[in-house]
């Protein structure tokens, strides 16, 4: 059951929530999109939620790349094993691989721009789109989450920033990759190897066609969840805004009077979140109808370092950096298996390295190249509530707006 049936009048919509999670369509970066094809074709589609064309480009990219042995070829490359490299490739299979790996980064960055030009007269039209969901098997709903929860938890591992925000299918599709990149590579073998400070067994363990699959995806799948909690956050507040001038701007509200003189009208600020709809619901039931909401535009200022649960503006400072991250990662694990130190801690050093380099370019390109503007920082007051109640009332409805984090509230009583 859906809170809103679609019933296809409108040209183009800007969201919808399944039981499997939320797809829309937002503006992105076109090079951000093709630069995560790069690292392996199919992410830049699966950030775009193009499922179908995303899998089938990862599921072939592991195909063709298993069977030419790629990986193992580049790991002898960057070691100065030429002659093992040019050993090891499959000759009549290496010649299939490149045509669909240039093919998936001119889609998806043809693709961005199409959805992106498309999001344009989407958000135009703005049409309205289911927001809630329920069957049997899941809910699904718009609401706020926090951005950095979505990190720490892609971190620990691939795919759980996925489920915290509720990308079912993608969170499957990646769980299941890293239980297979993990076994064959026998990462948590060498892993441990390492952390017992046996540096030379912990490289033998390691298989280097099977490890060089986890950087990208990786890197890939906390920067997926970030940018879907980001943009999730900015859809509910946009989704909020329109039930709110739908339903609470009524021509009956009267700002100059009350409607009688024992009445008072209590003005209440919020941040955009289900607590705001909550006090609604709850002074609705106490039988006090006259209700105003008012959404506001907020002052800009510099923008933010990063997106967070209250602010989320949707331009990362960390895109160039996980992207660095990834390849500096991977760098850093084929020198590692000549390198006295091993491939896991070279790994972790380049991609230490390799972010904070991207973050340092986005962050000059931010602050001293663009100069965008963004929200005021802290908790800003983003919709004003005046409610009209008789003056007996006036103390429960202001406990209700407190319980429910209100922001500020005042009275105005015009006897």
């Amino acid at each position: 059951m859906d809170n809103f049936k679609n019933t296809n009048k409108a040209r183009r919509y800007k969201a919808h929530a399944s039981i499997f999670g939320t797809t829309q369509i937002h503006l992105r970066n076109p090079w951000t999109i093709a630069l995560w094809s790069v690292s392996f074709p199919g992410f830049g589609h699966l950030l775009l939620n193009k499922y179908l064309r995303g899998f089938s480009l990862i599921l072939w990219e592991i195909f063709i790349n298993q069977k030419v042995q790629l990986n193992q070829a580049i790991v002898y490359s960057f070691t100065g094993h030429f002659e093992a490299a040019k050993e090891v490739l499959d000759v009549r299979l290496v010649l299939m691989y490149m045509p669909v790996y240039l093919f998936a980064i001119w889609d998806s960055y043809r693709t961005t721009v199409d959805l992106n030009n498309i999001y344009i007269l989407a958000k135009r039209e703005n049409a309205p789109f289911n927001s809630f969901t329920i069957s049997a098997f899941e809910i699904n709903y718009l609401d706020k989450r926090n951005p950095l929860m979505a990190v720490l938890w892609s971190m620990t591992i691939p795919s759980l920033g996925q489920l915290y925000v509720h990308r079912i299918v993608l969170a499957v599709f990646t769980l299941v990759w890293t239980a297979v990149f993990i076994y064959y590579s026998h990462f948590l073998e060498g892993f441990i190897y390492l952390f017992i400070g046996d540096i030379d067994k912990s490289t033998a363990s390691l298989k280097a066609q099977w490890v060089l699959y986890i950087p990208s995806l990786y890197f890939f799948t906390i920067y997926d969840s970030y940018v879907s909690v980001v943009e999730n956050n900015k859809l509910f507040e946009d989704e909020q805004k329109g039930y709110l001038k739908s339903h609470y701007q009524r021509s009956i509200f009267n700002l100059k009077k009350v409607s009688k003189v024992e009445n008072v009208q209590i003005f209440a600020t919020f941040e955009h979140s289900t607590y705001l709809e909550l006090a609604i619901s709850e002074l609705e039931e106490k039988g006090i109808k006259n209700i105003l909401a008012v959404p506001l535009n907020n002052r800009k200022e510099e923008r933010k370092l990063f997106d967070n649960l209250h602010q989320s503006d949707g331009v990362s400072l960390i895109s160039k950096g996980l992207i660095l991250a990834f390849l500096f990662s991977t760098i850093g694990i084929t020198r590692g298996f000549v390198l006295e130190w091993g491939p896991i801690i070279w790994g972790l050093i380049g991609a230490g390295s390799g972010f904070l380099i991207g973050f340092l370019i986005d962050l000059f390109i931010k602050k001293v190249i663009k100069r965008k503007q963004r929200l005021l920082r802290g908790k800003n007051s983003e919709v004003i509530l005046i409610v009209e109640c008789e003056e007996h009332q006036k103390e429960h409805v202001e406990n209700i707006l407190w319980k429910r984090l209100a922001l500020g509230v005042a009275e105005l009583n015009q006897k």
